[in-house]
């Protein structure tokens, strides 16, 4: 628990980190949840964090699904994660693109990626202390969400860059960012952990 009651919140990007990236999901039947994902997400919750998945889907502004039809995916992803006890505290997705796709989604908006609308309506939703959270993706936006509310970015690692790429001032990792690379979710998990252990000493 954290200042004014907010506890800590870990927000986790969508496609290539909690399933695999097949390009613009279009169908339930498509969602393949990648290896070590339901531990890292017990790991999470069993030391008191919320977690909530926090996803750019421009596939509803280029047409290719309605939203209803995301919502629905998203529903199965929380039923195929409860078969393994792993649980989410809430899914906010932005459906826009500020250059592409149909009215009234081809707008520039506050909630896509890295822009921060999305974390501050779940920090409002469910008494995040943001400056205290974590954020894991895979993408350069998800390291910039970090460092626009103060939260400790976490990078999967992408094995087509080398070693460089991840190096603070390189196109991935800006300067101002606080950003560790990891393999992918249940390494960022560990990590947190350790980070919260360390903190506590």
């Amino acid at each position: 628990m954290t200042s004014m009651g907010r506890v800590r919140g870990v927000l986790i990007d969508r496609d290539g980190t909690v399933i695999r990236d097949v390009g613009y999901l279009r169908r339930s039947e498509q969602i393949e949840i990648l290896p070590r994902v339901p531990e890292a997400l017990q790991l999470l919750r069993q030391h008191g964090l919320k977690i909530v998945i926090v996803t750019n889907q421009s596939a509803v502004a280029r047409g290719f699904l309605c939203e209803e039809e995301l919502r629905q995916i998203h529903q199965e992803l929380e039923r195929q994660l409860a078969r393994y006890v792993a649980f989410l505290d809430g899914i906010y997705y932005c459906p826009h693109h500020p250059t592409e796709g149909m009215e009234p989604y081809h707008v520039s908006c506050d909630c896509r990626k890295p822009n921060t609308g999305l974390a501050r309506q779940a920090a409002a939703e469910l008494n995040l202390d943001l400056g205290r959270s974590y954020v894991i993706g895979d993408q350069v936006s998800d390291v910039e969400l970090a460092a626009r509310i103060g939260a400790k970015g976490i990078l999967l690692e992408d094995r087509r860059l080398g070693t460089e790429d991840y190096r603070p001032g390189s196109p991935v990792v800006s300067p101002q960012s606080t950003v560790s690379v990891v393999e992918d979710l249940w390494e960022a998990a560990q990590w947190i952990i350790r980070d919260l252990s360390h903190e506590a000493l």
